[in-house]
């Protein structure tokens, strides 16, 4: 019977911290609007042509993609298929991007296209 009472414990234990570590994850996930630009140029595209041209072409050599919110550029960490696509869509148009963010770097669970 004890056995049977610890196991309970346990489980219903763990299950409460899996649940405060979720949800804790999804509070600190924010949403930023901004508009898709490269880490390497940030606001200011070197270039010639267009931004979202020279964004494109920036990530193509191994840039990250990056969102300028006023005068702040963040990086976007992500390897989801579906927000590099948008992201490539997107290059020199505004969007909004839901994340964590760390320092200059925002980890990307989603982007859309802004309203």
């Amino acid at each position: 019977m004890k056995s049977r009472l610890q196991n309970f414990a346990f489980a219903l234990l763990t299950l409460v911290m899996a649940l405060g570590l979720t949800l804790s994850a999804l509070a600190a996930a924010k949403t930023y609007t901004g508009t898709v630009s490269d880490a390497m140029c940030g606001a200011k595209h070197a270039m010639p042509g267009d931004d979202a041209g020279c964004t494109r072409g920036c990530v193509a050599k191994g840039s990250k993609y990056a969102l300028v919110v006023g005068n702040k550029v963040y990086t976007l960490d992500t390897t989801d298929k579906d927000a590099l696509a948008t992201l490539d869509k997107q290059a020199g148009a505004k969007v909004t991007v839901t994340g964590t963010e760390k320092g200059d770097t925002i980890t990307v669970s989603a982007v859309q296209a802004a309203k």
